[in-house]
This record gives structure tokens, C-alpha cells and sequence, in this order.
């Protein structure tokens, strides 16, 4: 017994520290990508203060704050999506499939109608006001899904995914109404934003979403023991002590509030909290406290790819990373359809 948990925590850090070398391969592979091309010498030239100001200017200023918000966003998703089907026991919960995602984006197009073109403002307090815009229609949507799938004083997996594709059909609706009523310009960049798209790519964006995402994913991490419980089922988790509705709804509020923060800045990303939860636990089996790291790092090591082939398929157009993850997330999102019960 001894020596089986030995080899599974041995098997945990070299996955992770495997994951880890991955993303950084990833990010000097980023760093070169792109319609001007930068020799690896060079990158590694001007990281360590030796580069020219070109080379500076390009990287500094517009790459490494893109990706760092591609690995930042696919992080904190990842982590949303683990949790939501940890509270719901349903392994195809995902906040782009349940709607969460199209009420933090509706409430963000709101905001882009009655305040046209300054969600691009990159300073002052606008940088504040989305993450909350994105609070607010998160946890709205979230409210409307666990209310409407209570039922029996409980909540089933089956009516979770249902009642969510419902909201999520919902505020689709509205968005595509204001939407038609933007001024072209803004119709276009909404477009873009709802595809999912790293537009914050400067260094203040990233401060904020990493100081919301220092605050929620340590909380998140904390609570792993408690998503193992609830994964036991309702009655043995309240015959072990645990107040199952209070712990679900703390745990909502942390998984909406992520990938509201997420959707502010990276725009609807539907999947990706769906297949990286899922390899992780495929790789380290179903305890939270081991997978809900390695799911933190597949999902921003998948978006950061994702991201990097946006850029150069049809350079020197991008591609949304939303829809390259679509593409690669639909037909396994299928797989699992049929092969869950």
C-alpha cells in the first residue's frame, strides 16, 4: 500500500513538473510566433536585458502580456470548470455549456452598448468595471440555473445541464439583440470578444485578473477535500458532517467568480473548463487536491497553444482562440456525451 502511494505521488510531480516545462517550451515558442518573426537566440537574448529596442518593444510590450493572459485565463477556466463538475457530480459541467459564460458576456456587451468603445480603454477604472460587469451577469445566470434545476430539495446533474443550456440559449438571445443595435465598429470587436478572443494584451490587464485570481484560487485549492466529499453523494456527505447546500453554493460563488474574471478579458471560451478537468483526472485520478493543480496547468498550457496557432494559421489575420478551442473541445465534448451515463 505503502509503496502504490509512493509511486502515485511520484507519478503527481513528475506530471507536474512535465506540465511545467511544457508551458515553458510553450512560451518561448509564443514569443517567436507571430507575423514578425524572432529568432529563439534573440528572444532569449532580450529576456535577459541583451535584446535590441525593436525586439524589446515586440516582446515586452505585446507578446509576453498576451501570454501571460492566455495562461492566466485558461488557468483560472480550468479551475471553474473542475469545480462545477465537482458540486454537480456531472462530468460534462463546463461554465461556457452552462451559461455562465454568455451572462458574464452579456452583462459585458451591456456594458460596451451604453458605454460604446470604452471597454477598450486599457486605463483609469475601466479595468475594474469589467471583471464586475462580468461579476454581475456570472452570478446572475448561475442564480437562474440553480434555482430553476431545484427540485425535491436538491440539485440533479441532469436538470444542472439542461436548465444551463436553456439559460445559456437565453442570454445568447439577448446578446444577439444588442448587439444588432451597436454601431458597426463596436458590432465587430463584440463579435470578436464573444469568440473569445486575448485582447487585454497589456501589463495592467494582467495585474488585475492575476490579483483576482491570487485571492479565488487558493480558496478553491482549500476546499479540494470538500469536492471529494460531495463527490461520495448528498448522504454520506452529511452523515460525515458536512452542510452539502452551504458548501456548494461557496463553491458556485468561487467557480462563477473565476470564470467571470476569466470572460472579462478572454472573452466566451467554451470547453476548455470541460477537457482539461478531464485529462487531469484521467492522469491522477478523481482527488481534487491533485488535480485541480495539474487541470490549472493543462488549461493554460492548452489556451496559450490554442492562442499561438490562432496567430500564425492565418497570419497576419487571428483566428479567436475561443473557436480554435471549439474546434479541438466539440467532438471530444461529443465522445463524452455518449460515453457518459
Amino acid at each position: 500500500m505503502a509503496n502504490t502511494l509512493a509511486k502515485n505521488e511520484a507519478k503527481y510531480k513528475f506530471l507536474m513538473i512535465t506540465a511545467i516545462i511544457l508551458i515553458i517550451i510553450a512560451v518561448l515558442i509564443s514569443i517567436n510566433a507571430g507575423y514578425m518573426k524572432i529568432p529563439i537566440a534573440d528572444v532569449i537574448a532580450t529576456l535577459f536585458g541583451n535584446g535590441n529596442p525593436q525586439n524589446e518593444l515586440t516582446i515586452f510590450e505585446f507578446r509576453l502580456p498576451r501570454i501571460f493572459m492566455a495562461l492566466l485565463v485558461g488557468l483560472g477556466i480550468s479551475i471553474s470548470g473542475a469545480i462545477l463538475q465537482g458540486i454537480s457530480g456531472n462530468p460534462l459541467a463546463d461554465p461556457g455549456i452552462l451559461g455562465i459564460n454568455a451572462g458574464a458576456g452579456f452583462t459585458i456587451v451591456l456594458y460596451m452598448f451604453f458605454f460604446q468603445g470604452t471597454v477598450f480603454i486599457t486605463g483609469g477604472l475601466y479595468i475594474f468595471i469589467m471583471p464586475l460587469a462580468a461579476l454581475l451577469g456570472g452570478f446572475t445566470a448561475a442564480f437562474l440555473i440553480y434555482i430553476i434545476s431545484w427540485k425535491n430539495g436538491r440539485v440533479t446533474p441532469v436538470r444542472l445541464i439542461l436548465v444551463g443550456i436553456g439559460i445559456n440559449a437565453a442570454f445568447g438571445a439577448g446578446l444577439t439583440i444588442f448587439q444588432m443595435k451597436m454601431e458597426p465598429i463596436d458590432f465587430m470587436k463584440a463579435i470578436v470578444w464573444l469568440a473569445g478572443s486575448i485582447w487585454g494584451t497589456n501589463w495592467t490587464f494582467v495585474w488585475m485578473i492575476a490579483l483576482w485570481l491570487v485571492v479565488l484560487i487558493p480558496i478553491a485549492l482549500y476546499k479540494s477535500r470538500v469536492l471529494d466529499v460531495l463527490k461520495l453523494g448528498d448522504p454520506i456527505a452529511i452523515g460525515v458532517g458536512t452542510n452539502v447546500e452551504k458548501e456548494r453554493r461557496f463553491l458556485l460563488f468561487i467557480s462563477v467568480a473565476i470564470a467571470a474574471v476569466c470572460v472579462s478579458v478572454g472573452g466566451g471560451i467554451t470547453f476548455l473548463g470541460l477537457i482539461a478537468p478531464h485529462m487531469a483526472r484521467r492522469l491522477v485520478g478523481a482527488s481534487h487536491a491533485k488535480s485541480l493543480p495539474l487541470a490549472a496547468l493543462l488549461g493554460a498550457l492548452l489556451l496559450l497553444l490554442a492562442d499561438t496557432l490562432g496567430r500564425v494559421i492565418l497570419a497576419p489575420m487571428e483566428l479567436p482562440v475561443g473557436i480554435v478551442i471549439s474546434v479541438l473541445g466539440a467532438p471530444y465534448f461529443i465522445y463524452l456525451l455518449i460515453k457518459t451515463n
